[in-house]
């Protein structure tokens, strides 16, 4: 939704006055006394033309500080003040000059344009900015709106394929008619398997997502050994039931490195997300490369994949929930495991860049603090 300021005469938002107008009205008397106060010991060296000025600047103010009506107040004040100080004969309303008369005229039009004048650019300010909260607001229910109808879509998606292939495979086993072998049966058997790991995995992606969002994720670090933690990741990142060759994994991870302060299950996660999104993206003939190497107080973990890499200007994207990266892998699930690997690494208070590969592709780089 797309504000705009109402035009001279239309509605505008209302402005509220001074909480205490009374004090305010005290205030602007006092201070109109006091400018009066020190202008007149000098009033010999000042012309009226010189004084309509300094008095019109103090009505600006009483306007800005307490409304239009104050401000017309001010005006009125003003103008009688300078009048019986300033003009001569001095101490009386009388005027004996007919331009001084003039003079005291365009300053009350003046006095009193600009009072309503301030009073007019608060109120548009007033409406400016109930314009721009009500903006920011649409933008914020159209971005919740956006991540529920991508959610919604590829829950749906991600769903529908595992389901129709459990429904499949039951619906040939139950088949009375249907003479199977014990192989063939065996196969059905592992794509049902396959099938319900795939909708695990998505139920525990959307839970540690909410869990992220929520804050209300559970960190417990202690000293972990990285090639154990890998051992136990490399197991969650394999292939579905039927799917085409995926590339191998080369680990070059020397055990002598020191040990890294992280939860051991949230670290597990992450490698797991890392590996599997390098698996999507990589070739089968080349394969997925992981090294590691002490950098002072820090550990750093290098995910190589030789993919067709992303645009440096859309590497943050891959961070955010629900981008299917089609490019880099067939646009495989609901684009879940780089936001959760990114936001269990910074709750574990590390960091995971993404940079190029040489060559071509996407190197993940995991840094993690070294034990104490």
């Amino acid at each position: 939704m797309k504000g705009r300021l109402s035009p001279p005469g239309g509605r505008l938002a209302h402005r509220p006055g001074p909480r205490h107008p009374w004090s305010a009205a005290g205030a602007a008397a006092a201070g109109l006394a006091a400018l009066t106060a020190v202008l007149v010991p000098v009033r010999g060296d000042l012309s009226v033309a010189g004084v309509v000025p300094i008095y019109l600047a103090a009505v600006v103010v009483v306007a800005a500080a307490g409304g239009v009506w104050l401000g017309l107040g001010a005006a009125f004040a003003s103008t009688l003040l300078a009048n019986f100080f300033f003009v001569p004969p001095y101490h009386t309303l009388d005027v004996a000059d007919r331009d001084l008369v003039v003079t005291v005229a365009v300053y009350v039009a003046m006095a009193v344009a600009v009072s309503v004048a301030v009073d007019l650019i608060a109120r548009w300010r007033a409406e400016a900015e109930r314009l721009a909260g009500q903006d920011a607001r649409a933008r914020e229910l159209a971005e919740i709106d956006k991540v529920r109808a991508a959610l919604l879509a590829a829950v749906g998606h991600d769903l529908r394929t595992p389901l129709a292939g459990i429904k499949a495979s039951v619906s040939s086993l139950r088949e009375p008619d249907l003479a199977l072998t014990e192989d063939q049966r065996a196969e059905l058997l592992a794509a049902v398997d396959a099938s319900a790991d795939k909708m695990s995995d998505l139920v525990e992606n959307l839970l540690a997502l909410s869990r992220l969002q929520a804050g209300a994720l559970s960190v417990h670090p202690r000293a972990v050994i990285l090639d154990e933690v890998v051992a136990t990741a490399l197991p969650h990142t394999r292939a579905p039931f039927g799917s085409a060759p995926r590339p191998t994994v080369d680990l070059d991870i020397d055990e002598r490195l020191p040990a890294v302060w992280a939860d051991p299950g949230l670290l597990e996660r992450v490698i797991a997300n890392l590996v599997a999104n390098a698996l999507h993206a990589s070739p089968p003939d080349r394969p997925v490369e992981l090294a590691a190497e002490a950098a002072g107080k820090e550990l750093r973990l290098r995910i190589v994949d030789h993919g067709p890499g992303i645009p440096a200007e859309h590497r943050e994207r891959i961070f955010a929930p629900f981008q299917r990266l089609d490019e880099r892998g067939g646009g495989q699930g609901l684009g879940l495991g780089l936001a959760i690997a990114r936001g269990f690494t910074e709750a574990m208070h590390g960091t995971l860049a993404p940079t190029d590969t040489p060559g071509g592709g996407l190197t993940m780089i995991l840094t993690l603090p070294v034990a104490p």
